[in-house]
C-alpha cells in the first residue's frame, strides 16, 4: 500500500501544481484496510457528529455492555433504552439496530462488498436506516482504504479546497468534482484529500 501512495502522490503532483504543494508540505498519507465490516460501520454510526474523545468514551461503554464487541443478534436484543444507557442518542441507537439486522438478514452483505465498486457499495450502505452517503464515503476511505473516493460532501474537504484554490467562497459538491477531474486526480481521489485534511493541519477522526 505504501507503494501505491507514493504512485498516487506522484500521479498528484505531476498533474495538480496546488497539489503538489501540499505533498511537499505535507507528510504522506497511510490506508489501512479494516475487515471487520459490520464492526467498523457500527463504531463510524456511533463516533458521527463527535468528538475522538467522547466516541471513544461511548464506544468502550457500549462493549462493556456486552464484555466484548456484540453480534447482531446481541445488539437486536437490547433495547434502545439500554442502548441510550451507554450515551448512545434514541436515533443512534436505532441505526445500531438498522445495521444489525441488515447483518442478521443478509448474512453474507459485509463479506461480498470487497467483490463491488464504490457506487454499488454506496446503495448497498446507504438502504440502511441511519447510514448516508458521507458515510459511506467515509468508510470506503478508512475502512476499505480504496484510493478512488472523492466524498464531496465533506465540510473539511470544502473548506481546504476554498483554501487551497483560492477560491471566493466554499465550493459546491459540482465545482470539488470539477478540479479532481480537470486536475486529473483519479484515480487517486481518497489520497488527494488526505492531504487536503492535512492542510487545514487537522486530521479526519
Amino acid at each position: 500500500m505504501s507503494h501505491d501512495i507514493g504512485v498516487a502522490s506522484a500521479h498528484l503532483a505531476a498533474h495538480d501544481p496546488v497539489m503538489a504543494s501540499l505533498i511537499a508540505a505535507y507528510p504522506q498519507p497511510t490506508f489501512t484496510k479494516h475487515p471487520h465490516y459490520y464492526r467498523e460501520l457500527m463504531s463510524s454510526i456511533i463516533s458521527q457528529q463527535l468528538s475522538v474523545k467522547a466516541a471513544a468514551t461511548i464506544q468502550a461503554r457500549f462493549v462493556d455492555l456486552y464484555g466484548h464487541f456484540p453480534v447482531p443478534k446481541e445488539v437486536l436484543a437490547t433495547s434502545i433504552d439500554d442502548l441510550r444507557a451507554v450515551g448512545l442518542s434514541r436515533q443512534k441507537a436505532s441505526y445500531l439496530h438498522a445495521i444489525a439486522e441488515h447483518a442478521r438478514d443478509y448474512p453474507t452483505a459485509f463479506a461480498k462488498l470487497d467483490d463491488l465498486d464504490n457506487e454499488a457499495i454506496i446503495r448497498e450502505l446507504t438502504a440502511i436506516k441511519g447510514v448516508g452517503v458521507w458515510t459511506v464515503h467515509m468508510f470506503l476511505m478508512f475502512c476499505m482504504a480504496r484510493l478512488d473516493v472523492l466524498p464531496t460532501g465533506d465540510l473539511g474537504i470544502k473548506r481546504a479546497v476554498e483554501k487551497a484554490y483560492e477560491l471566493p467562497l466554499l465550493p459546491t459538491p459540482e465545482q470539488i468534482e470539477t478540479i479532481a477531474k480537470q486536475r486529473n486526480w483519479h484515480p487517486y481521489e481518497s489520497v488527494a484529500c488526505r492531504y487536503l485534511w492535512l492542510s487545514l493541519d487537522n486530521t479526519p477522526a
